[in-house]
């Protein structure tokens, strides 16, 4: 969570991100290397630290065969030399990046390090002394400096607190209008951003989650074991269920193979007291 000196809204020109940037100052050099990555500041509550983790992670788990996307919380994000001078800004508390390389080991997010890219997606975990803030300053710095194409907060301790925009043709943030769920989509994950109830790390509330198109909940890696063990489980229990049947089956087969002979037996030895060659007829 940040306060309001956390924020800056500057301009910025990238030439060569890759090697150099017109900074703030005018001059053009070397981007700045002393970037620190962590402030020793911690997220405003335990829930919001869940919240955090249980984004991201989610979306890792779901993403899991992908290398092609960054998805971070609460790491700093460096665009611009006076924030850098000041030492003035914190990252979101989650956000994504799209079509990049996803293998590269990153301690926070180095615009002029990372092809001029800004995140793709950002939600900000709010809570009563942040919620201007996240909805007034830096909603501004992710709409008019960032570009971030969907923003969404949300206050842990306010299950009816969930809003989004997304940027429109004309680079401006325009609300979402929530699904009958109460969900927001977000175009650039293809996911719903949505609540759920249930218990993360032994609390118990509603979370902000996704859900993929069909309205699923997107699970966390823990989730996912648990789920496909019970799905393994009631695969073994069906496969025993049939097994079972079929045995009963075949037992029952042969106790009527068996009764018939001996029903067969019983009426040759009729024939043969009435003097009848039973291999005869």
């Amino acid at each position: 969570m940040t306060t309001e000196k956390n924020l800056a809204i500057v301009d910025r020109e990238a030439h060569d991100s890759s090697t150099y940037y017109v900074f703030d100052d005018g001059e053009t050099h070397d981007p700045p290397t002393d970037l620190i990555f962590d402030d020793g500041e911690p997220l405003e509550s335990y829930r919001h630290r869940t919240g955090m983790n249980v984004l991201i992670r989610s979306l890792q788990q779901l993403w899991c065969d992908r290398n092609d996307y960054f998805t971070g919380g609460n790491m700093f994000i460096y665009y611009s030399s006076t924030q850098v001078r000041n030492r003035d800004f914190r990252g979101p508390d989650f956000f994504a990046v799209l079509n990049i390389d996803g293998t590269n080991t990153r301690q926070g997010w180095v615009v002029w390090d990372e092809n001029g890219r800004y995140p793709d997606v950002i939600v900000e975990l709010m809570s009563p002394s942040t919620a201007a803030i996240d909805k007034g300053i830096k909603k501004d710095l992710y709409e008019q400096t960032f570009r971030t194409s969907d923003y969404f907060v949300y206050d842990p301790f306010n299950p009816r607190s969930l809003q989004g925009w997304h940027l429109d043709d004309n680079q401006k943030y325009q609300p979402l209008i929530p699904n009958e769920n109460g969900w927001l989509w977000s175009r650039r994950l293809g996911l719903w951003l949505g609540t759920w109830e249930g218990t993360v790390e032994r609390e118990t509330t509603i979370w902000a989650r996704f859900y993929d198109v069909a309205g699923n909940l997107v699970l966390l890696p823990e989730e996912a074991a648990k789920s496909q063990a019970e799905a393994a489980k009631s695969q073994a229990e069906a496969a025993k269920s049939q097994a079972e049947a079929a045995k009963s089956q075949a037992e029952a087969a042969k106790a009527r193979e068996e009764e018939a002979k001996a029903k067969a037996a019983r009426l040759a030895a009729r024939l043969r007291e009435l003097g009848e060659d039973p291999d005869m007829l």
